[in-house]
């Protein structure tokens, strides 16, 4: 565990690091191949669950989901989302983290900031519990999107923020929806990595929703490129499919037993 924060630690102003999500064994044995980090996040509400925001998010599901990612990951950093009020207070996202940990075998967890929980994040460090941060927009405590960063007085307390989470003790830090140019100051002034989402080419590394940028979600902000359409190629397989089994081409002799 240690050698693979080191890994990611070091690789600001050397490499870029690149992070997607994933929710199953089966993604994560392809992402394996590419990603340097591989993200469970709490998006798995409104990507495979249909909820409108993440909030009701639950720890169970988060384990569930990190166990069977666990399983098709050799050698990403393996990240897993403490969910909505997981972590209120320092003894529950001790309890919860560490469930989490030992649940799912995990590299480490990641944490939006609130703005006050800086405490909580250096009490995990230093229960050994490796955190990651989350600034700019965090889904769990904004309801309406914004970006920030654009006016110095944003600019001034995204940097705040950013260097206490770093002191707090956390190996890195998500940037999403942050202005360009205050990205690229906070990633200058932090000794730790930032990985962005929609938030400039100036963090260290990128991370997307494996499904946004896949093209299944229907989800598509500035922020996101997609890739591949793979919902036209589903809808093609789908159609032809159906096709043959009305027809009574599918199943042929060779397709039965």
């Amino acid at each position: 565990m240690r050698s693979k924060i080191l890994n990611i630690k070091n690789q600001k102003n050397k490499s870029k690091i690149v992070c997607l999500t994933a929710y199953s064994k089966t993604i994560a044995k392809i992402l394996d191949k590419y990603c340097d980090i591989i993200l469970v996040g709490d998006s798995l509400g409104n990507v495979l669950y249909g909820m409108e925001n993440t909030h009701n998010v639950t720890l169970d599901t988060m384990i569930n989901h990190g166990i069977s990612v666990k399983k098709g990951i050799k050698k990403s950093l393996l990240v897993i989302d403490m969910p909505k009020n997981t972590y209120n207070n320092l003894l529950k996202a001790k309890k919860n983290a560490k469930k989490i940990m030992s649940a799912t075998k995990c590299d480490a967890i990641k944490i939006e900031s609130n703005k006050k929980n800086y405490s909580i994040i250096n009490n995990l460090v230093k229960s050994k519990i490796p955190v990651m941060g989350h600034i700019g927009y965090t889904p769990q405590y904004k309801k309406r999107f914004k970006v920030e960063g654009y006016t110095k007085y944003e600019e001034l307390k995204l940097i705040n923020e950013a260097r206490k989470i770093e002191k707090a003790g956390a190996f890195s830090i998500v940037l999403e929806c942050i202005a360009g140019e205050t990205s690229k100051k906070i990633t200058k002034i932090l000794k730790i990595p930032t990985i962005g989402i929609g938030s400039s080419k100036n963090c260290d590394g990128q991370i997307l929703v494996t499904d946004d940028m896949l093209g299944l979600s229907g989800f598509y902000p500035r922020f996101v490129k997609k890739y591949v359409n793979l919902s036209k190629i589903i809808v093609k397989g789908v159609q032809k499919y159906k096709k043959e089994v009305k027809r009574k081409i599918f199943p042929k002799n060779t397709n039965s037993y």
